[in-house]
């Protein structure tokens, strides 16, 4: 297990915090601070227990160059109000005029660094970069899960060189997501959205050893038709990964793996395209698929409904466009009214809970999008590797 704060004494001590406060812009103003309200116990608790914070995070992607839209100055405004103290925001991540910012720090004070990104050497993991980042602090907080399978400088490489530990939304995380992984309640149920399956091909290979029951929607259900001979109109199909899928079916997942039963398809992704409701079986060889079918929904809703344990990653149909959102929002619907322990992924599906108002009856949203399918793929995240292990008792 992973040391915590709880683990570390902060007092008096430069603390550097590396967060996931990459949250939606517009216009310079914050749409969603869902990644920065779950910050706030780790760095509450940081500081009430006398810990002189550095916060630093990611923005956008700057790709190594000073982009002023990207400050994170509207993030530090942000976190002082709900925080309830001064966040000192710091424009420059390192150098002299930081470092005498940083020591200018008291007990219980937090300041900011600018975009972590802007250097060239964050995403490249740069030895010099991270030594600079180093010399920053006494102490090294991660509580970014959303960037743990990234072995960047800030998320990795300074956890080297200082006292490293994870933050109250990593153990969250990593609770949630190893109660899925080693010790479900059953049924176990999987639910599998998105648009390609071969950006989850691990995440179903590792989960089929271990659910009872696996959905799979949106438009990587079409790559499984292909597999089993049907018509998939002009809908995406990876034709790569067809005979994957195949194997799949008749392999690992027989029996497991379930599959829309009606879809909803256009002749476009557009906004107002006319839509239509058909079986599965018979889509049409000119129409896509954008949408799970009602059926499609109530079946899976039912599933929820009896499972033990639900995990859920990514949307089932093409939810940016309201009339293709209706699969994936009765779906929400139907989990929130489950008794099952939840544990879903952030991003789209997040914002599909707060719409149905079922968001604080799941059990676990996670912060995390390629994070969360790395981990469930099996995989050791370097972020979370670097951390030290709690001392045994």
């Amino acid at each position: 297990m992973k040391a915590t704060i709880d683990d570390i004494d902060p007092r008096g001590r430069r603390v550097l915090v590396r967060v996931d406060f990459n949250v939606p812009m517009r216009e310079g103003r914050i749409v969603d601070d869902r990644r920065i309200r779950a910050a706030l116990p780790t760095l509450a608790a940081l500081r009430d227990r006398g810990g002189r914070l550095i916060v630093v995070t990611h923005l956008g992607r700057p790709r190594g160059k000073v982009t002023p839209e990207l400050s994170t100055a509207p993030l530090a405004a942000r976190l002082a109000e709900l925080l309830g103290t001064p966040v000192r925001h710091i424009p420059g991540v390192v150098g002299a005029d930081v470092e005498r910012e940083v020591s200018a720090l008291r007990d219980g004070e937090v300041a900011m660094l600018e975009n972590v990104r802007f250097e060239p050497g964050e995403e490249r993991n740069d030895p010099a970069l991270v030594e600079r980042l180093a010399g920053l602090a006494d102490l090294y907080v991660n509580d970014a899960f959303g960037t743990a399978h990234r072995a960047h400088a800030s998320t990795e490489g300074i956890a080297h060189h200082v006292v490293a530990v994870g933050g109250y939304l990593m153990a969250r995380e990593l609770e949630a997501l190893n109660g899925v992984l080693e010790a479900p309640r059953r049924p176990l149920l999987a639910i599998l959205g998105g648009a390609k399956i071969s950006t989850k091909i691990g995440v179903v290979e590792n989960l089929l050893k271990r659910v009872d029951s696996l959905w799979i929607g949106g438009a990587m259900a079409c790559t499984f038709f292909r597999a089993m001979g049907r018509e998939t109109g002009t809908s995406l199909v990876e034709e790569e990964w067809v005979e994957t899928a195949r194997t799949l079916l008749e392999g690992t997942g027989s029996g497991k793996i379930r599959l829309p039963v009606d879809s909803v398809v256009v002749p476009e992704i557009a906004a107002g395209a006319p839509a239509r409701l058909v079986a599965s079986d018979a889509l049409p060889a000119d129409r896509m698929v954008v949408d799970i079918g009602p059926e499609t929904a109530r079946l899976i809703g039912a599933d929820c409904e009896r499972a033990g344990t639900v995990v859920w990653n990514g949307p089932l149909g093409v939810y940016e466009i309201e009339d293709f959102a209706r699969g994936t929002r009765q779906v929400a619907e139907a989990l929130g009214r489950s008794s099952a322990t939840s544990v879903v992924g952030g991003g789209d599906l997040a914002a599909a809970l707060e719409q149905a108002g079922v968001a604080d009856r799941i059990s676990h949203i996670s912060t995390g999008g390629g994070a969360t399918l790395e981990y469930l793929e099996g995989r050791d995240l370097p972020g979370i590797a670097a951390l030290g292990d709690r001392p045994t008792p």
